[in-house]
């Protein structure tokens, strides 16, 4: 049974369980924590199937009404014209609410995840983990709202935030930079305080893109969220799997939009899984201590200017005593 084959079966127990923990599905479908990583991952991404906490997955979507089998058919009365529209309108079906249209905006997606938190969660007791999960997650928001950036959702020990919705900013790349630098120093912090309580260290991978993406609600029910789709979430997601523990790794694309404000290491390109073309990274190193892009600029070198030969040949100077400006009658 291939990958897509196993999807289809998860699909199907999901619409009929609603509700399918992973421990489950590693037990019917003898499959590892790997492989469960990228059933998620396939799963949330391309149907209406959100994460519980990192337990397990919940079917958010609509499921096909069961077909009932009538009794004895029942010879219809006739009725007068105006009850029989009566009847009618009863028997329509209520009118849907109307869903907002999407939105298509340039976003900065960033992935965080908690390393090693499978062998973590074996190590301490499950509210401990719990605990711990949770100091993480406050840690992290705490720097994600400094930088007025959003949650768009909680993945168990990983978290999708997006810089740009629903507030854009003309730096909107650079804030979320600042936010993964910010979240690896903060659990540093917090690491000192675990360190001494459990005896443990937590590490986190960050990864981030930036692209087009339609935003829209996701869900149905009272499960309804408003997500960006599109290849941006995707390609930010496989970038954090490229990330070592503790580093903030960036696509080729918001390396150019931030340029001159940070200070990055190239990584090469990298082909990654759903991805048609391969793509350039960067592991982000430090701020460079750049205010403005004119001052980025001026480290840089400023362009030259093109076809104005004649206005930078001209010749202007300043006698140190009569203070005698000569310009050239060329000019």
């Amino acid at each position: 049974m291939d990958f897509y084959d196993v999807v289809g079966h998860v699909l199907e127990l999901l619409q009929r369980q609603k509700r399918v923990s992973y421990r489950a599905l590693k037990r019917q479908f003898s499959i590892d924590d790997d492989y469960i990583e990228d059933l998620k991952d396939e799963l949330i991404y391309a149907h209406p199937v959100v994460d519980d906490e990192g337990r397990g997955l919940i079917w958010t979507g609509e499921t096909e009404a069961t077909p009932v089998t009538p009794s004895q058919p029942i010879q219809p009365q006739p009725q007068p014209v105006v009850e029989q529209a009566q009847s009618i309108q009863a028997t329509l079906p209520p009118t849907e609410p109307h869903t907002p249209d999407a939105e298509r905006r340039q976003l900065t997606i960033l992935f965080t995840d908690l390393v090693g938190s499978t062998k973590l969660s074996g190590q301490l007791d499950a509210e401990d983990y719990r605990e711990v999960v949770r100091a993480y997650q406050t840690t992290c928001s705490e720097v994600i709202e400094r930088f007025d950036c959003h949650i768009a959702q909680t993945l168990g020990d990983g978290l999708l935030i997006y810089s740009g919705y629903p507030v854009a900013h003309e730096n909107d790349a650079e804030r979320a930079i600042r936010v993964g630098l910010g979240i690896l120093d903060a659990i540093q912090t917090l690491n000192e305080r675990l360190d001494q309580e459990k005896g443990i260290r937590l590490a986190v991978r960050v990864g981030i893109h930036t692209g087009p993406v339609v935003v829209g609600e996701v869900g149905a029910g009272t499960r309804q969220e408003q997500l960006a789709l599109g290849e941006v979430p995707n390609i930010a997601s496989r970038i954090q799997g490229l990330a070592e523990p503790n580093s903030v790794v960036i696509s080729d694309a918001t390396h150019r939009l931030v340029q001159g404000f940070f200070d990055a290491e190239p990584l090469g390109e990298h082909d990654l899984r759903g991805v048609s073309q391969p793509i350039g990274v960067y592991r982000v190193l430090r701020e460079s201590g750049a205010q403005s892009r004119l001052e980025v600029a001026s480290t840089r070198g400023l362009t030259p200017l093109v076809g104005r030969e004649s206005e930078s040949n001209c010749s202007l100077s300043v006698g140190d005593k009569r203070r005698m400006v000569m310009v050239r009658s060329s000019c």
